[in-house]
């Protein structure tokens, strides 16, 4: 469900220096809410009118104590408009959808009128989403995570958000340099299916990559990561098909005929279901969620090392050391990148 953020809370509880570091970082720790939002389909704004309301909604709900809010710049980048905001005189990058309706890139804002309500005791506005659902309690460690003798790790993503696509290049990352564990890895994607028809949270365009990605995973999944391995560079669709060598006729017919792909995507959603998925990326390990961040981070050293945990007895490929680097968030040519995430950011529904 959409989190709203409440006015009198934030000019009541945090004073104007926090409230800057809460809009410039903090504040974007949820992103919830869809471009179309029940059967109500918001049409784009140009980038003029989506700018002024976010500029509006920020300087009118989110700060006080004479602290205010500038739009310096706005720019299209990966379907969304990218701002550039200045407060106080320090500069922050936001992303904001076509529609107007959520500011992100860790998390959403609907742009609609808070109703005041009486102040409670001073808390944060904003919240982290949290590392790990009410399942798991105590942080993983290699001695204490479900061990099998065919270890999995399955991470529950989608194919437009930032950290989806984080940790899509981690997997990557894995598979290139030790082939062997990609039989020990599965990507699975969060949505719905509505009318015969799948659902994402940041719109169709992606709703249909994911279903074009699970159509590959599926049905022709010797070619899943050369896809996937293009695309995260810059979203492609068409020359990462190409370059894949994915046999587009196929595609077609699993995208289109609703006993194939949208069989296939039903059976992601009945797993997010089961799990409670609903951030984008989540961990499971042999069934039980888990946390990237207990054994280094968004790095695909640290996710190796998790999912070598999982087996039973040690694997000789686990030796392998990889890269201990943050992984590059969003689209990106490169591995890393200085906006390589080090927290637990996620995308939500």
């Amino acid at each position: 469900m959409l989190e709203k953020m409440n006015k009198k809370i934030l000019s009541m509880a945090l004073p104007a220096a926090i409230i800057i570091i809460v809009i410039a970082v903090g504040a974007f720790l949820i992103y919830t809410g869809k471009v179309q939002i029940g059967h109500t389909i918001y049409k784009n704004l140009s980038s003029k009118e989506a700018g002024a309301k976010a500029i509006e909604y920020i300087n009118k709900n989110l700060l006080s104590g004479g602290v205010t809010a500038s739009l310096e710049n706005i720019t299209e980048e990966n379907g969304l408009y990218k701002l550039k905001l200045k407060i106080s005189g320090q500069e922050y990058d936001s992303y904001l959808t076509k529609n107007g309706r959520l500011l992100f890139p860790t998390a959403g804002i609907e742009l609609v009128e808070v109703s005041p309500t009486p102040a409670a005791s001073p808390t944060p506005a904003v919240s982290p989403a949290p590392t790990s659902s009410p399942q798991t309690k105590e942080k993983s460690t290699c001695e204490n995570v479900a061990k099998v003798n065919k270890a999995e790790i399955e991470a529950f993503i989608v194919s437009k958000c930032p950290y989806g696509l984080q940790m899509q290049r981690i997997l990557a990352e894995i598979v290139k340099n030790i082939p062997s564990l990609a039989e020990n890895i599965k990507v699975e994607y969060i949505g719905s299916i509505e009318n015969n028809k799948i659902i994402s949270m940041h719109g169709d365009e992606e709703a249909q990559e994911n279903l074009r990605q699970i159509c590959i995973r599926e049905e022709q999944g010797s070619k899943y990561w050369d896809y996937v391995s293009c695309h995260i560079k810059k979203g492609d669709v068409d020359n990462c098909l190409t370059s894949a060598t994915i046999d587009k006729t196929k595609l077609n017919s699993c995208m289109t005929d609703t006993s194939k792909g949208l069989k296939y995507a039903k059976a992601d959603f009945d797993a997010q279901t089961k799990y409670s998925v609903s951030g984008s990326p989540t961990l499971f390990l042999n069934g039980k969620q888990v946390s990237e961040f207990d054994f280094g981070g968004r790095t695909a050293q640290a996710v190796k090392t998790l999912l070598c945990c999982g087996f039973k007895t040690n694997i000789d490929v686990c030796s392998q050391t990889l890269t201990g680097d943050q992984a590059a968030t969003s689209f990106s040519e490169t591995y890393s990148s200085a906006s390589g995430a080090t927290t637990n950011s996620s995308c939500g529904q």
